[in-house]
C-alpha cells in the first residue's frame, strides 16, 4: 500500500487542469450583478405558504389557457402547410390535453375541489398560419413563466415532478414552434 506523506501529492481532482484558465483572486471577488429579492413583497412568489393562493389562481388560469390553446392548435393543424407541421402541432396539442388533466389533478389535491372545463372560451383566429405560429411561440414562453410560479408553491414531490414535466414540455413546444417559424420563412 502506497502512503502519501509527501505534501506535494495532489489527488487528480485537485491538480490544475491544463484546459481550464487559472482562476485569479480577482475572479472570485467579482460582485454579483443580480440583486436578490429582500423585501417581503419581492419574496412572496417564492415563499410557501404565502404563495399558495396565487398559485391556485394561476392553475385556474392555466386550465382556461390550456382549453383555448387546444382550440388554437386545432386551427393551426387545419391550416398547416405540410404533413410535418401537422404532426408536430398534433403532438403539442396532445401534450396540452394531458396537461389539462394534470393541472386538474394538482388543483384537486391542493383544494379538494374539482375544476370543470371552462365553458364559452373565446378563440381569436390568427390572421395567418405564421401569425398563429408566432402567437403560439410567445404563448409557450408566457406559460413557462406562469407555471414556474405555480411550481414555487408546491411541496409534494410528485406534484413538483408533474409540474417540472409540464414546464419542460412547454419549453420543448417553444423550440418546436421556433422550428416551424423558421421552416416556413415566417416574418415578424
Amino acid at each position: 500500500m502506497q502512503r502519501y506523506d509527501n505534501m506535494s501529492y495532489r489527488p487528480p481532482f485537485m491538480r490544475q487542469n491544463q484546459y481550464i484558465m487559472p482562476q485569479t483572486v480577482y475572479d472570485t471577488m467579482m460582485p454579483i450583478q443580480y440583486q436578490m429579492p429582500n423585501t417581503p413583497s419581492e419574496l412572496e412568489e417564492y415563499t410557501y405558504p404565502q404563495n399558495v393562493p396565487g398559485a391556485l389562481i394561476l392553475i385556474q388560469e392555466a386550465l382556461t389557457g390550456e382549453t383555448e390553446d387546444r382550440m388554437f392548435y386545432q386551427y393551426l393543424i387545419e391550416n398547416a402547410p405540410s404533413a410535418e407541421d401537422k404532426e408536430i402541432i398534433e403532438g403539442i396539442r396532445d401534450d396540452e390535453i394531458r396537461h389539462f388533466g394534470l393541472f386538474r389533478q394538482i388543483y384537486y389535491q391542493l383544494t379538494g375541489q374539482t375544476l370543470s372545463p371552462p365553458q364559452d372560451v373565446i378563440f381569436e383566429k390568427p390572421s395567418s398560419y405564421c401569425d398563429g405560429v408566432q402567437r403560439a411561440l410567445i404563448g409557450e414562453q408566457n406559460a413557462v413563466r406562469k407555471y414556474r410560479r405555480i411550481l414555487y408553491a408546491l411541496q409534494d414531490r410528485v406534484q413538483i415532478n408533474i409540474l417540472t414535466g409540464i414546464i419542460t414540455d412547454e419549453i420543448r413546444h417553444g423550440i418546436l414552434y421556433n422550428f416551424l417559424f423558421s421552416k416556413n420563412s415566417c416574418r415578424v
